[in-house]
């Protein structure tokens, strides 16, 4: 499933054709995704000029002059085509703008979703109530993961997982995350004192910031509005190498907790 990165390289990718534009169409090509599409998207986006466009952890945010914001998430599978030559099957949903640009939703698996919503009613959309920090932004720090951890003592890996605790966390930088930092995935949230926490929320700082520089990581299906694949897997650590060496010379071991694959150094992350 695109991460935190992913969607942040989709959104950039989106800006650049989107940003400042009329929409002259918007045409949801089914009823529904994951679950069903508003009625009145079209309606509330055609004519609308978009005047920015976001993120809010794994969900890419377009926001329009009618105070609209379109909320789109791109489940397992899904990725924005830019100027497509044609329309696909599994082209869901289109968006084009008065310059002649044409973005198309594409999304197989249809395990995606699109919303719209009110931008001042956007902190209480039904995904958004509970979730945590962003973990980009400068208010997310030691101190606030270290609150969030107090008397935790579920494995610190699941923590990093719970949405409410920090936003937008998925599996791959999560394992990454934890290696940079020396951490095991099975270590007690609550354990975990406060200069190592000090430490990972440093290293989930610079994970996310070198995968955005990468364009994420190309996994399954996934790759920018223009086609390019992301390029930060070629930098992984520990996540998806079980059996070959750490750069400590360890072998990487892989533990499956709920279905989920963790990787980790068992020297390194203590």
């Amino acid at each position: 499933m695109p991460e935190l990165p992913e969607v942040e390289t989709t959104v950039a990718g989106l800006r650049a054709v989107l940003d400042g534009e009329v929409i002259v169409r918007a045409e949801p090509r089914r009823a529904d995704l994951r679950w069903p599409i508003p009625v009145d998207i079209r309606q509330r986006l055609t004519g609308a000029r978009v005047t920015g466009l976001g993120r809010r952890a794994k969900y890419g945010l377009i926001h329009t002059d009618r105070d609209d914001t379109l909320i789109f998430h791109l489940g397992m599978s899904g990725r924005w085509r830019v100027d497509p030559d044609e329309i696909e099957k599994h082209d869901h949903f289109i968006l084009e703008t008065g310059a002649g640009r044409v973005v198309a939703l594409n999304d197989h698996r249809r395990f995606g979703s699109l919303d719209i919503v009110r931008r001042d009613e956007l902190d209480g959309f039904r995904h958004f109530v509970a979730m945590g920090p962003e973990p980009l932004d400068d208010a997310f720090d030691a101190k606030v993961l270290l609150a969030a951890l107090k008397g935790r003592k579920a494995p610190i890996k699941a923590m990093l997982l719970n949405q409410s605790i920090v936003a937008g966390l998925g599996n791959i930088y999560v394992c990454e995350a934890l290696h940079m930092a020396g951490i095991s995935p099975i270590t007690a949230a609550t354990a975990i004192s406060k200069q190592r926490v000090e430490k990972l929320v440093i290293a989930i700082k610079d994970v996310l910031a070198a995968a955005i520089k990468a364009g994420g990581s190309t996994l399954r299906d996934f790759a920018a509005p223009d086609g390019e694949l992301g390029y930060f897997a070629k930098d992984w650590l520990v996540y998806g190498r079980e059996g070959e060496p750490c750069h400590c010379g360890t072998t990487v071991q892989r533990r499956v907790d709920s279905g989920r694959s963790t990787f980790y150094c068992p020297k390194c992350q203590r």
